[in-house]
């Protein structure tokens, strides 16, 4: 994930792609430009983005200040060192799933004087279905 915020940000974004001319594209100079003409440019950054391996390009950009980070699969966001050092990773019986057991990342927020509620996971899907319809008076 690319979170280009600026002018200044996609100029090095395409530098760091080799695609200068992308950045000096008058479709794209500006933020409101590379709105309008979003598909055009989605189109060209695909094209250049599938050549690179994905730690490779995230270790340019941070270097280069242009925010991004990994989209991980499950594995990769449980063995995450942050998902590890601040705690987030929860774990729930839940008899109705495989193998009896759901795990889930809480919030990174932390609030001083505000605990956050964990004692239950989220729910499945249609869990609170009944629940919710009969408080609001809903036959179903």
């Amino acid at each position: 994930m690319i979170a280009v915020g600026s002018d200044r940000q996609f100029a090095q974004f395409c530098w760091i792609l080799g695609r200068t001319d992308i950045a000096s594209d008058a479709r794209y100079t500006t933020n409101a430009l590379r709105v309008t003409n979003r598909a055009s440019l989605i189109s060209a950054l695909r094209k250049e983005l599938r050549s690179w391996e994905r730690n490779v390009l995230l270790a340019k950009l941070a270097a280069s200040g242009v925010p991004a980070g990994p989209i991980n699969t499950i594995a990769e966001v449980f063995s995450d060192p942050q998902v590890w050092w601040r705690a987030m990773r929860v774990d729930f019986d839940r008899p109705e799933v495989s193998g009896g057991r759901l795990s889930g990342l809480r919030t990174p927020i932390r609030f001083s004087s505000s605990p956050l509620c964990l004692d239950r996971p989220a729910p499945l899907l249609g869990e609170h279905t009944s629940a919710i319809a009969r408080e609001l008076g809903i036959d179903l």
